[in-house]
């Protein structure tokens, strides 16, 4: 699979599974079942309350824990170093692994400077405890000013698909080594409809979900579509094993008309920022 670097010594797979909204028995039969597909790549967050359950898929699997690219988040009301420091360990336990390989920012809250808890992060990571430093739902102003603090970070993890095309902040990142990934790429299923992608379902004769994912990872970004139904599951994986044609990327583009769909839009979201 398309993998991407996020520093050094550490590659992120292009396709990885959300688990979101899944609870309980439900977020540990996803897991389990995405890793049986062969998707390599779980996010999580302290926020969904699922640790428990995904740290419990990924040991009763039979695919090695150093093959497996974990993600997990901390809550933007828990950004002070103390704060960070301890609920990573914390998260360490409940997912019953000795590291992460990405810590996210979950949320920016601009009450408390981003030096703070990159700088956590990132005294985290010398101590193997995470392998690389994020942020998510940062916009361009945002990422400017955790660029200023001059603490590493690699990935921001933003809602993106073809309604939501955020174009000047995929444009930011990449010209400062930011990896974007996606959640929420197809929409939640509102861009399944869409006459580009109908149109494109018909000419790959794949489902209109894959050809979204396909435009995420052909542009260069993560996706990390979440489902609960095992049938889908597999379908969003197979999204892996055929390529959209550059010139079909960039109709998605162009003929998808800029709404700002922006589905994930909580009250302490800085949007505006």
């Amino acid at each position: 699979m398309k993998t991407y670097q996020l520093n050094d010594d550490v590659e992120i797979p292009a396709l990885g599974f959300g688990t979101w909204q899944l609870k309980g028995d439900t977020a540990l039969n996803s897991v389990n079942k995405a890793l049986d597909v062969g998707y390599k790549h779980i996010d999580t967050a302290d926020v969904y309350g699922n640790h428990k359950e995904v740290g419990q898929a990924i040991q009763d699997h039979t695919v090695a824990r150093e093959d497996i690219f974990l993600t997990s988040k901390v809550w933007w009301k828990n950004l002070k170093k103390s704060e960070v420091k301890s609920n990573t360990k914390r998260f360490l336990d409940e997912l019953q692994t000795d590291y992460l390989d990405l810590l996210l920012i979950h949320w920016p809250d601009s009450s408390t400077p981003a030096k703070e808890p990159l700088e956590a992060m990132n005294e985290l990571r010398d101590e193997g405890l995470i392998r690389a430093v994020g942020v998510s739902n940062f916009t361009v102003n945002h990422l400017k000013d955790a660029l200023d603090t001059g603490q590493e970070f690699s990935n921001n993890q933003v809602e993106f698909h073809p309604s939501l095309n955020q174009k000047k902040l995929k444009q930011f990142c990449d010209e400062n080594g930011i990896v974007l990934t996606a959640y929420s790429p197809i929409a939640q299923g509102q861009d399944l409809s869409l006459d580009i992608i109908q149109e494109l379902a018909n000419k790959y004769d794949k489902p209109e979900s894959q050809v979204i994912l396909n435009w995420i990872i052909g542009k260069d970004m993560i996706a990390i579509p979440r489902s609960s139904n095992p049938d889908h599951i597999e379908e969003n994986f197979n999204c892996t094993n055929w390529k959209l044609e550059q010139k079909d990327i960039k109709r998605i583009d162009n003929e998808v008309e800029e709404t700002n769909n922006r589905i994930v839009d909580p009250s302490f979201g800085e949007f505006d920022y």
